[in-house]
């Protein structure tokens, strides 16, 4: 399994996988203490996306990213 570069590639695939299968896709987030590094995982069994980061700045993103995610599993749409 590989990891995305970029925040921005990371989130525009995470948010098309769920889109096309929302009641397949499972998100998981850790955080590494030894190595103070955050990895995010969205899969769907077929596909898998990563990305870490050691960047504090990016959390602000992630939980933009993680409300976004939980706007569309409460919405009446699906």
């Amino acid at each position: 399994m590989t990891y995305l570069k970029s925040w921005e590639e990371f989130e525009k695939a995470a948010e098309k996988l769920y889109l096309q299968a929302p009641s397949k896709v499972r998100y998981t987030m850790k955080y590494v203490h030894s190595k103070n590094v955050l990895i995010l995982k969205m899969t769907d069994n077929v596909v898998c996306l990563q990305f870490k980061t050691e960047i504090a700045q990016d959390i602000r993103k992630i939980d933009k990213f993680i409300n976004n995610l939980l706007r569309h599993m409460v919405s009446k749409e699906h």
